[in-house]
C-alpha cells in the first residue's frame, strides 16, 4: 500500500502575499489590501488557486489600469491536492502575480484620500 503526503512548500508565508478565495471576502477587500501591502512593501504577490483565478486577475487589472501598479512577474503551475470529499489526489491550477508600486502610487493615493474631503467641503457652501 502506498501513501501519498501533501503537503504545503515549507517557505516560510511572506508578508505581502495576499492568497484570494472567490468565495470569503468580497472583489473591493482585495483591492484595498492589495493598495495597502503596495503602501508597505512596494510590491504586493497575489496568488489563487482554481474558479479564484479569474478574481486575482480582475484585482491585477484594477490596481494597474487606476495606475497604481506595475506587473513584475506572472506564473502558473498546477498543484497536487488532496480532496477533502473523496480523498484523492487532484490537479488544480495556481496563479501567482507580482505588481510593483508604480512611480504614481503616493500620488494617486494622496488625492483619492485628499479628493473626498474637497468636494464635501463645497457641498456645505450653499
Amino acid at each position: 500500500m502506498t501513501t501519498v503526503a501533501v503537503s504545503a512548500p515549507t517557505e516560510p508565508q511572506k508578508k505581502n502575499r495576499i492568497q484570494v478565495s472567490n468565495t470569503k471576502k468580497p472583489l473591493f477587500f482585495y483591492v484595498n489590501l492589495a493598495k495597502r501591502y503596495i503602501q508597505q512593501h512596494n510590491e504586493v504577490e497575489l496568488s489563487a488557486l482554481g474558479m479564484a483565478i479569474t478574481t486575482v486577475v480582475t484585482i491585477a487589472e484594477i490596481l494597474k489600469n487606476n495606475g497604481l501598479a506595475t506587473q513584475k512577474k506572472v506564473c502558473t503551475s498546477t498543484i497536487g491536492m488532496k480532496d477533502e470529499n473523496k480523498g484523492r489526489l487532484i490537479q488544480k491550477a495556481k496563479i501567482e502575480i507580482v505588481l510593483g508600486k508604480s512611480e504614481k502610487f503616493d500620488s494617486l493615493m494622496t488625492a483619492a484620500t485628499t479628493a473626498p474631503e474637497a468636494s464635501s467641503a463645497e457641498d456645505h457652501k450653499e
